[in-house]
């Protein structure tokens, strides 16, 4: 089996429409995250940057915008996300932009080719992330700049653990596999973060908290939060073997469990989040 086959399927599934048909809705739920990113990785007019897991390309355009007169290689696993992402930035005029179909973990960077590397949310996936992060350093100059966002454990993001314990009430919740195994969390420790990047032969490397709150789903009622997490694949894989009564109950649960945090903006939740930063 190739590297990361099952996050390869995965992300050309379902899982993959839900992503472009709510790309806005995902923009502005994590929107406040990349301006800390581009801040971090101190893109020049000029910068050559690799943006990792770039999915719809949100992060990729608004480093183009930073760099000008630069270069943006986006890479994902996603064939319709990169469809997207080239659509949108083509509408936004960015002629300084590409979209690969790309592992990150075994893509044949040319060698110290990009002053930075940056992801929003796009590393923790990996099956290898020693490999992954050893190839990524091997496409930064000397110097080049690694930035980028991966959520604390689940407990420290509110946004999913408050309506993932109310789906809990009616079906069991998924088997999440060794500590550091590949999804969302996988990168919530941050000593394991920190030997992760060093043993890829990285330097200086410094890891920040992050605690912003973040509206869940977007602008948008309760209800519409609801419908959101519907779509996504933790809620199918949550709710996939529950008859259809009780995956009502469950939602209902979660819109229960929700609505203390309605605001006039949106469905505001608690998320905890590291911003690191390493160099070649």
């Amino acid at each position: 089996m190739s590297a990361n086959a099952g996050q390869v399927e995965f992300w050309n599934s379902e899982e993959s429409g839900h992503w472009v048909a709510h790309a806005d809705r995902y923009d502005v739920m994590l929107g406040g995250y990349v301006r800390r990113i581009l801040d971090a990785a101190a893109i020049a007019t000029d910068a050559r940057v690799l943006d990792i897991g770039c999915g719809s390309g949100a992060t990729t355009m608004a480093a183009a915008r930073r760099a000008p007169d630069g270069e943006l290689l986006g890479v994902d696993l996603s064939n319709p996300m990169l469809s997207h992402a080239r659509t949108r930035a083509a509408a936004a005029g960015l002629t300084n932009i590409a979209f690969e179909q790309q592992d990150a973990q075994t893509a044949s960077f040319a060698e110290a080719s990009r002053d930075a590397a940056i992801s929003r949310f796009g590393v923790m996936f990996f099956d290898d992330p020693v490999a992954a992060f050893t190839n990524i350093a091997g496409a930064l100059r000397p110097g080049g700049q690694v930035a980028f966002a991966c959520w604390k454990e689940l407990t420290a993001n509110e946004w999913m653990f408050v309506p993932g314990m109310a789906v809990a009430a009616h079906a069991p919740l998924p088997d999440p596999g060794p500590p550091g195994a590949p999804g969302p969390f996988a990168f919530g420790d941050p000593d394991r973060v920190r030997a992760i990047l060093t043993a890829a032969g990285l330097t200086s490397v410094e890891i920040t908290s992050v605690e912003d709150p973040l509206l869940l789903g977007g602008h948008g009622t309760v209800d519409e939060a609801v419908q959101f997490l519907r779509g996504t694949g933790m809620a199918r894989m949550l709710l996939a073997d529950a008859e259809p009564d009780v995956a009502e109950r469950a939602l209902e649960s979660v819109r229960t469990a929700l609505a203390p945090y309605e605001t006039p903006e949106g469905v505001e939740l608690g998320a905890g989040v590291w911003l690191v930063t390493a160099r070649r």
